[in-house]
């Protein structure tokens, strides 16, 4: 708690002048204590706002905080009794500070007027003796002005963490216990009234998530020494862990291979090279100088056609200072994990040579633990299930992610399939736990949910809300938890309240969004190639209402009526019901045609995949009619715009609806020709290719063992479960299945008949 003279324990630095709040900067702090021998206790409370990293004796202890907003803020609890030694020790943080200027900062890290860093604890050794190390005067705090943040392009920016930094003596081996910071400042606390209210110690709310996993790696390789007088082999025994000696006035730009799509924290270590510049170039694939498409992005073939592509992307930049030496070499790491499959290197040495002495990184992302495997007669799944299992991975941090390259937001529509697919693989649902409180916590005063939070923006897709009911529905079905089912359902009902009210007078959904920055809200539904001139939104926008929204708030009227119904709120689940009725006869008078298909619009003739799939899962289409309107898009593809990976999984819920799953044959080439041209995580679209990760596109890890080993519940919280595989075109299967009430193996064999020979096991624990 505060002290008698209403300091806290939040500190930072004096010298913080009107530049520095304008722009984003590092602060560093430190700790010396000394300790007669190991220690017994040491446990910490710390965060930061706006980020922190903390050492201990230069080993990384941990980072963070998780992602909080304007409303919570949380800490992290750590045991540093590990990392302490019996001597001098010191502890340090460096401290990431966003300005409150949405533009000038992260998209998903919520600041404050007022950053700094907060540590509340002592250390305990072996003879008793304590020593109280929370964040007060006694810290030490410089300001790294020689690190620049810069915007990773030069229009839409929502990371603003690459660096531009002048490598300095004066900070060479500050994480060290023996190193001078008398020229320092005392760092200064706050006072309690100083801050927001959201940071003051008794407001801030414990971790809900596991830290993130950290494994050292090394790159697997060179892929061209594109301009090089060292070769390949030479920069090869560097990787391998030894030095590698550039000469004066020498330029090398090589190009590393870490052998698969990666998030980690890059760390380089040198002596000499005075004046040295490297620029690193942080890349996902080999891409063509052609451009292609509305958005007008590189043409991507093969992932590694070194002889014809080139790697573009973003850079960090460091300029040597030169003074490392063999007892105390020259480091550099920049302070956000990077994401990569390729890295580029470009050094031009001075006046002196360069030793490298290192160059690896350290793997970070979510702790999952992948339970569940499955095999079957098609052996090209188990390529695609293993860069799903990898997509996903890299999409998980402290919040679920669109993509960690580009923007590192969690979007409703990727995130409620990217929980089910981890429910479907790990039984794990705290991080998506995380991601309906924040969804909740985004709410509008119109009752939409902003489409991606944490967001420092207002960002509004109206369909996007009803996937956050989706998440909830999922989660009810597969855990069960009554509570979080009524925590949530005031803004589930918000929700709908929002789209009933914005219903046209023939009942079906009105114009309430269009082309993203044409009107307040972005209607998207896919990025098919035949909506890009209209960014991802049926192009009947712009005549007036999708029928897309109607048939999502039918969706999304028709779960939430399960909900009420399972926390016995009965009177709400038939009023849901009665609207969602309403509607789907809206529909079916105004926005189905004359063959008998549902229109993109009301009373348009045009029509696309996307519309029939959802008009067959909300009912709204049934019987020999759904499946004529899905065939039909089927077998004449090319009249109709189809549902592209983001949109994948609701294609195989229609086909699997309408008996037609063995056309998911043809549907899986999408990421065969993923693997074909060398792909190792899931792209975004098949023709949209900005980014090489989307985990919306994961989709096998849950088809695999729910739909074609058939092991999903039948009743909330799994307490009932059905065991029902739909084989389509394979000829057998088998695994095992996680779920939250244990293991199920089962495997299934289909006869010349053509019936199933299946047999099932449950395994608890």
């Amino acid at each position: 708690m505060m002290n008698n003279s209403g300091k806290t324990n939040w500190i930072w630095t004096e010298d913080w002048q009107a530049e520095d709040r304008a722009g984003t900067g590092l602060v560093l702090f430190r700790k010396s204590l000394w300790l007669e021998g190991p220690a017994r206790k040491g446990q910490i409370q710390v965060t930061a706002d706006s980020r922190y990293k903390l050492y201990v004796n230069e080993r990384l202890a941990e980072v963070g905080p998780m992602k909080g907003d304007d409303q919570i803020r949380f800490a992290d609890t750590i045991d540093l009794k590990d990392f302490l030694q019996p001597g001098n020790n010191v502890i340090s943080a460096v401290v990431l500070a966003f300005p409150v200027d949405h533009d000038r900062g992260n998209h998903s890290t919520f600041r404050t007027g007022t950053p700094g860093l907060f540590l509340k604890g002592c250390v305990e050794d072996g003879t008793g003796w304590q020593c109280d190390i929370s964040a007060n005067e006694t810290w030490k705090c410089c300001k790294a002005e020689e690190i620049r943040m810069v915007r990773e392009a030069a229009a839409f920016s929502p990371l603003m963490f690459y660096e531009d930094v002048s490598g300095s003596e004066k900070l060479m081996g500050w994480q060290r216990a023996d190193y001078d910071d008398s020229a320092w400042e005392a760092a200064r606390p706050y006072d309690v009234y100083e801050l927001t209210d959201v940071l003051r110690e008794e407001n801030l709310q414990e971790r809900t998530i596991p830290f993130m996993r950290r494994v050292p790696r090394r790159f697997a390789g060179v892929i061209s020494d594109r301009e090089s007088e060292m070769g390949a082999d030479a920069w090869r025994r560097l990787l391998e862990a030894g030095p590698l000696i550039i000469p004066a006035n020498t330029r090398e730009v090589i190009e590393l291979n870490a052998g698969e799509e990666m998030t980690g924290f890059l760390n380089l270590e040198m002596t000499g090279g005075a004046g040295t510049e490297i620029e690193i170039l942080y890349s996902e694939a080999y891409v063509q100088r052609q451009m292609v498409g509305a958005q007008n992005l590189p043409l991507k073939t093969d992932r590694l056609d070194v002889e014809h592509g080139i790697l573009t992307g973003y850079t960090d930049s460091y300029k040597v200072c030169g003074r490392g030496t063999d007892e105390r070499s020259e480091k550099y790491s920049p302070f956000w994990f990077r994401t990569f499959r390729f890295v580029r290197l470009q050094i031009r040495t001075k006046e002196q040579p360069l030793t490298l002495k290192r160059l690896d990184y350290e793997e970070v992302g979510y702790p999952l633990e992948v339970k569940t495997c499955v095999r079957t007669s098609d052996p090209t799944l188990e390529k695609i299930w293993e860069i799903s299992e990898r997509t996903l991975r890299r999409c998980m941090h402290e919040t679920y992610e669109d993509t960690p390259y580009y923007e590192q937001l969690q979007y409703a529509q990727d995130s409620r399939l990217q929980i089910l697919y981890t429910y479907a693989v790990s039984g794990d649902d705290r991080l998506a736990r995380q991601c309906m409180d924040d969804f909740l916590r985004s709410q509008r005063y119109d009752g939409l949910i902003n489409c991606s939070y944490p967001n420092y923006e207002v960002n509004v897709i109206p369909g996007f809300s009803i996937y956050y009911i989706l998440m909830i529905h999922d989660h009810m079905m597969y855990f069960g938890d009554r509570e979080l089912v009524r925590r949530h359902m005031p803004a589930v009902e918000r929700i709908l309240d929002y789209f009933e009210r914005n219903l046209a007078r023939q009942s079906y959904v009105r114009k309430i969004g269009g082309v993203n920055h044409e009107q307040t809200n972005w209607s998207f539904v896919d990025w098919t190639p035949e909506w890009d001139d209209t960014e991802g939104v049926p192009f009947v926008t712009r005549r007036g209402p999708i029928t897309m929204e109607s048939l999502q708030y039918i969706m999304g009227l028709q779960a939430a009526a399960e909900l009420a119904d399972y926390i016995g709120w009965k009177d709400m689940a038939g009023d849901f019901r009665g609207r969602a009725v309403k509607v789907q006869q809206a529909v079916r008078k105004y926005c189905i045609g004359k063959n008998g298909m549902i229109q993109d619009g009301p009373g348009t003739d045009v029509y696309s995949q996307h519309c029939q799939v959802f008009g067959i899962l909300t009912d709204t289409l049934t019987g020999e009619a759904a499946e004529a309107a899905l065939k039909e898009t089927i077998v004449h593809r090319q009249q109709y715009a189809q549902c592209t990976v983001a949109m994948s999984y609701y294609l195989f819920r229609a086909l699997e609806k309408t008996g037609l799953y063995e056309y998911t044959d043809i549907y899986w080439n999408v990421w065969r020709k993923m693997i074909a041209n060398h792909c190792t995580t899931c792209t975004e679209a098949e023709a949209y290719g900005r980014s090489e990760c989307h985990a919306w596109g994961s989709l096998i890890l849950y088809e695999l063992p729910t739909i074609v080993l058939g092991v999903r519940p039948a009743a909330p919280g799994y307490e009932r479960m059905e065991v029902k595989p739909v084989p389509g075109y394979l000829t057998w299967a088998k695994g095992r299945v996680y779920t939250p009430k244990g293991y199920v193996d089962v495997e299934w064999e289909k006869e010349e008949s053509g019936e199933l020979k299946v047999k099932w096991e449950q395994r608890h624990g």
